[in-house]
């Protein structure tokens, strides 16, 4: 395993595990974000309002992949929904994830 590898798992891999078990992706752009363009079923959460969702999140029981713009935000937050015990990992930008999907 490489040190990138380290850092970010083998996205690829990760995601569909999570595809194959019924993950939700929760986008965590600005609702003017989603609005131009977003994964078809996908939820938007906006990063900031995300505290507040988490109980919510995990009355659903399903991992997350979370999506943002160019993935920093989503990797905000899957490293909460992780603290929160949600199993969640970072899907990236959520066009290059659509692409994966």
């Amino acid at each position: 395993m490489g040190l990138l590898d380290f850092l970010t798992g083998n996205k690829t891999d990760k995601i569909k595990d999570f595809q194959s078990r019924k993950a939700i992706i929760i986008d965590v752009r600005t609702k003017a974000e989603f609005s131009q363009g977003a994964i078809p079923g996908s939820r938007n959460i906006p990063l900031q309002m995300l505290n507040g969702k988490i109980e919510d999140i995990k009355k659903m029981n399903k991992p997350v992949i979370a999506c943002c713009a160019s993935g920093m935000r989503s990797a905000s937050a899957a490293s909460v929904l992780n603290k929160h015990g949600i199993e969640a990992v970072n899907g990236g930008g959520w066009s290059s994830l659509q692409k994966k999907l």
